[in-house]
């Protein structure tokens, strides 16, 4: 039994140009095996994200691209939800016709941790960046029925791992999702100050948690303003924060 590793490399050779033969006497396979894993048409799509799923494969503990990866998992848990009841899971992220620049961060960083295609779908005021894949359960196991808020959401300790050494980029796509970063007004005896600010909104105490533990991890003070937002205002901690996040486009 050839791994999937060595599948999907050899259909990686295949469909950049190199005949069936020549992949065989490159791995030092059969030909007919070789055959079978390039010109089979289920057989690609059927093992592409498989191949992909760091989570399924024994020769990989970690994403190839763990930032990409720790911003996905920011997006997702901002506006992100994972259709698992559909005969194919799919995975989809809704982006504010505002911000084009973000659908395309969305749209990349899904390729850049599994997709092997990236649809879409406009709506009202906003884009729905969606990909269909077996493993995405795999990768965002916080999917569940309902709302986020209304059930319990915790990081698995493989996550932890990762958003630990990628702090600023989980905290990019939770902003990119549910954040902001605006100029604060205010009037101290009777003289007018303007200071920008990041605020984070979200109903979930969970998620509200792990934006409050990203923000530790690089040392950026914060509080809370409201029930459901924390606020980075201090001089310091705001401009720490524009090095991860900065303003939206």
């Amino acid at each position: 039994m050839h791994s999937l590793e060595i599948r999907s490399r050899a259909r990686e050779q295949y469909l950049a140009g190199s005949t069936v033969a020549e992949v065989a006497r490159r791995f030092g396979l059969p030909y007919p095996t070789v055959r079978h894993w390039c010109t089979d048409r289920q057989d690609p799509k059927r093992h592409a994200t498989q191949a992909r799923c760091f989570r399924c494969r024994a020769d990989v503990d970690n994403p190839t691209k763990p930032a990409a990866y720790a911003y996905l998992l920011g997006r997702y848990l901002g506006d992100g939800h994972l259709v698992t009841t559909a005969r194919v899971p799919v995975l989809r992220i809704y982006c504010a016709d505002a911000w084009p620049d973000l659908i395309t961060l969305c749209d990349k960083a899904m390729r850049e941790v599994l997709a092997g295609s990236v649809q879409r779908v406009q709506k009202q005021g906003c884009v729905t960046v969606q990909s269909y894949g077996v493993h995405w359960p795999c990768l965002f196991p916080q999917h569940g029925p309902g709302k986020k808020h209304e059930r319990p959401i915790a990081l698995a300790d493989w996550q932890r791992q990762i958003v630990e050494g990628h702090p600023g980029d989980f905290l990019r796509g939770l902003f990119h999702s549910g954040g902001c970063r605006v100029s604060n007004r205010v009037t101290v005896r009777g003289k007018a100050y303007v200071y920008p600010r990041y605020m984070f909104t979200n109903e979930s105490a969970d998620i509200m948690g792990l934006c409050q533990w990203a923000l530790d991890l690089l040392g950026i003070a914060w509080r809370m303003n409201r029930r459901n937002s924390v606020s980075v205002a201090r001089r310091e901690a705001v401009a720490a924060l524009d090095q991860h996040v900065g303003p939206k486009s």
